[in-house]
């Protein structure tokens, strides 16, 4: 402590200081007591001058401080400092503390001992709690600096130099933070070649944002990654900072490649994608792909907000709509196909495959509908039933012809055979010429049904359509009246086709004929040929026609045409549109089956009150069309003898054909079957001039039976006969040989010419079937321009 009159000094200086000083003051004892505290310190910790003058430094002051301002006195009363600052808590009267910054100095006395302390107290709690609220700041900013998944470069944006990188970032580019800091951007390893680091800055020197969306940059190990880069400037204490954001977003361009990708390919999809909600009223359309556009020809926003049944019209199936109602009513899935309408009106079959869509807890929030078009399978699968069905019925119709021929047969040999005993003046000649012309009349018929059946034999060769149809020019007109007008309309240069003129011919005068009956009141017929390529596309939608050349022979008319309903039953046998008795449904059938057996193809295209076109494929072929075989003199009986081996398995008709041969000077040798044959032939010592043989026979056919016989019987000619052209004569090669043939039913004249012609040829060296040229025939009485 310094001398009284000291004291007495200090007493009467200080008043008026520390009375009047803005802020706190106190001298304060080298013990630590109080000697003097000014009214600004008072007020500022909340007490009177004598209050806090009660008080001590060491009362007042925070604990956690105390060992500071402890230890700052005994350095100032050592000498070790004549000033000192410190920042420190205080104790305020309501228990409260106040930050204060405290500045000490130590007076000494003129003998330089310490007399005491005087101390200057400022209240820096609004200034700590803003260095606080600062610092708490800039801990989170670096903490979110450290853990962010964004690399985070800063960038002086006076020098363009990287002041600091976030730990993310090297984990991004797989460069070290050393890599970055006190470097131009442009100039680090994943930015070096790319122009926009650079003029990003130079951007930002006129404005404080930049945003690049997509950036590729090349890491340290060279991996490329896709990037957002974002730089903004802030002001930080008054300086400019350049924050530049990286994101790695190659996870998400990935995605958005992956959507597109799915967009594209739904898209390219040819079936169609309905996403209905299953939560809302009336579960409404959500979506809907192209592929529904391109089948039904709605747009998208057309389906949007309405129930799929909007698709279904009246002729839909009850069956297959309940099946979906029941299927989507449970919840679950199912497949049906569905006769839907498009948007023009028109219908298509659709293969509609439900699913349900479901969210985590299992409810059904959506299904999913894949609508396939299947118009056209359901098409081939309806051509398949129907081509099943002709081809059954052809079976029997075959079947059937082949034994009515050889009852044919027997009743016209018979009636020709008595015709001729008898006068001309005998009264039962008027009887046999009508069981004659009865058994003709059904002799054309078997004809048709073999022709329906394609089991007719066809005498083929190479033909030109052109000369073919300029050769019934004459014909048809004189058929179909004046009333009726005909355009031949030639291709040139039409290529040729393999066929049967006879019945090529047929062809053309049942459709002129059909066609003449739909045009009632006149009109117009056209017969066009061409040459056409039938491409991959065509036989993919006709299946039952191979890619190819064909020769195009279409026959159209203005007439009447076809309902829808009809159309498809045109070609079945015996059906007709006619009032009964008035056809017997054959006459497009026949067309139907000569087509099919010559290799060909049949469409028809037809509306009511449009007309119809029939449109004719024949496989065209390279070779020269064969000249007309010419004419033979007539060949009866003159000549005739020799020994005749008969072989039928059919015993009446063998009988009548023993009797016939016979009458006509021939000695015939006759056997049921092939091993009966082989037998006579191994016990008859003589020649055996000629081998008549049916060719289908049981166990052994005809054409085996000739094939065995031959090194017997090497002089021996070979006569073949049948009532129809079955795989059995295909197989054995009867048409394609062009060895002798003769069609049942046959009459006793035709037999004994055809026995005369064939022996003449062979003895004379020539071919064991000659070909004569037929008669052209006439049409079909019961064909119609409508479907019988």
């Amino acid at each position: 402590m310094g001398s009284l009159d000291n004291t007495n000094h200090i007493d009467q200086l200080l008043p008026a200081f520390f009375a009047n000083a803005p802020i706190g003051g106190s001298a304060i004892a080298t013990d630590g007591g109080w000697r003097v505290v000014n009214p600004a310190l008072a007020r500022m910790l909340g007490y009177t001058v004598d209050e806090l003058q009660s008080t001590s430094l060491e009362a007042l002051t925070h604990a956690d401080d105390l060992p500071a301002v402890t230890d700052g006195l005994r350095r100032l009363l050592a000498a070790g400092c004549e000033t000192w600052a410190i920042e420190k808590r205080l104790r305020t009267k309501n228990s409260g503390y106040l930050w204060v910054h405290a500045t000490t100095r130590l007076q000494r006395d003129a003998a330089g001992t310490p007399e005491h302390i005087i101390t200057y107290v400022v209240d820096i709690t609004t200034r700590k709690a803003a260095d606080d609220e600062v610092r708490s700041s800039e801990e989170k900013y670096r903490r979110l600096f450290e853990a962010a998944k964004d690399g985070i470069l800063i960038v002086d944006a006076r020098t363009g130099h990287v002041v600091d990188a976030n730990p993310f970032m090297s984990e991004l580019t797989g460069y070290a933070r050393g890599d970055f800091v006190g470097k131009y951007l442009w100039d680090i390893g994943p930015f070096a070649d790319i122009a926009a680091s650079k003029a990003s800055f130079a951007e930002l020197q006129a404005q404080d944002f930049v945003r690049y969306d997509d950036l590729p940059l090349k890491t340290a190990d060279g991996r490329m990654v896709d990037v957002e880069f974002v730089s903004n400037v802030y002001l930080v204490h008054g300086t400019r900072v350049i924050q530049c954001n990286v994101r790695d977003i190659t996870a998400r361009k990935r995605m958005e490649r992956e959507a597109r990708l799915r967009e594209r390919a739904i898209a390219a999809v040819s079936q169609g994608i309905l996403i209905t909600d299953a939560l809302a009223p009336d579960q409404p359309i959500v979506y809907a792909s192209p592929g529904f556009t391109a089948i039904t020809g709605y747009s998208a926003d057309e389906a949007m907000g309405r129930n799929c049944r909007f698709l279904q019209g009246p002729d839909s199936e009850p069956a297959a709509i309940g099946m979906v109602r029941e299927a989507v009513a449970r919840g679950g899935g199912c497949v049906v196909e569905l006769l839907n309408y498009r948007k023009d009106g028109t219908t298509f079959w659709n293969n509609v495959s439900i699913s349900p869509v479901k969210d985590d807890d299992g409810t059904v929030t959506n299904f999913v509908g894949v609508q396939t078009d299947v118009t056209v399978r359901r098409n081939l699968e309806a051509q398949y039933r129907q081509a099943q069905k002709m081809e059954a019925i052809g079976r029997l119709a075959g079947g059937v012809a082949h034994d009515f021929n050889n009852l044919l047969t027997v009743i016209l040999s018979h009636a020709e055979l008595l015709g001729e005993d008898l006068k001309p003046d005998d009264p039962l000649g008027a009887g046999l010429k009508e069981i004659g012309d009865a058994a003709l009349r059904a002799t054309e018929l078997t004809r048709q049904l073999l022709a329906f059946s394609r089991q007719q034999v066809l005498e083929t060769r190479v033909l030109n359509l052109n000369v073919v149809l300029a050769g019934l020019d004459r014909m048809l007109r004189r058929l179909l009246g004046a009333d009726v007008e005909i355009t031949l309309l030639p291709a040139a240069g039409l290529g040729n086709v393999v066929g049967d003129q006879g019945q090529i011919e047929q062809i053309v005068m049942n459709l002129a004929v059909n066609a003449r009956d739909a045009m009632r009141r006149g009109g117009l017929l056209t017969i066009e040929t061409a040459n056409v390529e039938l491409d991959l596309e065509y036989a993919r939608v006709h299946h039952e026609v191979p890619a190819g050349s064909y020769v195009l022979m279409a026959v159209s008319d203005n007439g009447i045409g076809i309902d829808r309903d009809t159309l498809p039953r045109i070609f079945e046998p015996f059906f007709t549109t006619k009032a009964e008795g008035k056809g017997t449904g054959l006459g497009l059938a026949t067309v139907f089956g000569i087509v099919k057996q010559s290799g060909g193809h049949i469409f028809v295209y037809s509306e009511p009150g449009a007309g119809t076109t029939f449109k004719i494929y024949l496989p065209r072929v390279r070779a020269a069309a064969d000249l007309p075989s010419p004419l033979l003199p007539p060949a009866g009986s003159a000549g005739a003898g020799g020994t005749i081996l008969l072989v039928e398995d059919e015993q009446q008709l063998r009988a009548l054909a023993t009797a016939i041969l016979r009458r006509n000077g021939y000695v015939v040798l006759d056997a049921a079957n092939g091993g009966e044959a082989l037998l006579v032939c191994e016990q008859h010592g003589g020649n055996i001039d000629l081998l008549l043989t049916d060719v289908v026979l049981p166990r052994m056919s005809g054409r085996q039976l000739a094939e065995r016989l031959a090194p017997l019987r090497p002089a021996m000619a070979v006569l073949y006969m049948s009532g129809y052209a079955d795989d059995a004569v295909l197989q054995h090669g009867i048409l394609e040989s062009r060895e002798a043939f003769l069609a049942k039913p046959f009459t006793p004249n035709t037999l004994t010419r055809r026995v005369a012609e064939v022996l003449r040829a062979w003895r004379a060296g020539g071919s064991a079937r000659p070909t004569g040229q037929r008669d052209a025939p006439g049409p079909s009485p019961e064909v119609s321009g409508q479907p019988e």
